[in-house]
């Protein structure tokens, strides 16, 4: 799972997955879903996230994470 945030447009890209997306949904103003070709969830995709999430933090709680990395911007 990779969370990818994208200042200029203050929006978050959650990757669920490897698999490209073949489908989207927006299931509401702002906030899409991204499916495969066998409609399983492959990512989430939220604009003005900074108006509907705190961006500020990430809390992880018993997750079998095997490597966790990340950069600073």
């Amino acid at each position: 799972m990779k969370f990818h945030y994208y200042p200029e447009t203050d929006s978050l890209y959650i990757d669920l997955s490897s698999k490209p997306g073949s489908r989207s949904e927006e299931i509401t103003d702002g906030v899409v879903l991204d499916f495969d070709d066998q409609d399983r969830l492959v990512g989430i995709d939220i604009d003005r996230a900074g108006r509907i999430v705190d961006l500020s933090r990430i809390e992880v709680a018993a997750l079998p994470v095997q490597e966790l990395s990340g950069t600073k911007s």
